[in-house]
C-alpha cells in the first residue's frame, strides 16, 4: 500500500515540475515578444 502512495506522490511531483518549467518557458517567450515602449522606465522594476 505504501508503494502505491509513493508512486502517486512521485507522479504528482513530476507533473508539478513539468508544469512549472512549461509555464516558465511560455512566460519567457511572451515577455520577449513585448516591446519595451522606449525611455528609461521599461517596467522591469
Amino acid at each position: 500500500m505504501n508503494t502505491i502512495i509513493q508512486n502517486i506522490l512521485v507522479v504528482i511531483a513530476i507533473i508539478l515540475a513539468l508544469g512549472f518549467f512549461i509555464k516558465k518557458l511560455f512566460l519567457k517567450n511572451q515577455k520577449s515578444k513585448k516591446e519595451c515602449g522606449g525611455g528609461d522606465n521599461c517596467g522591469c522594476h
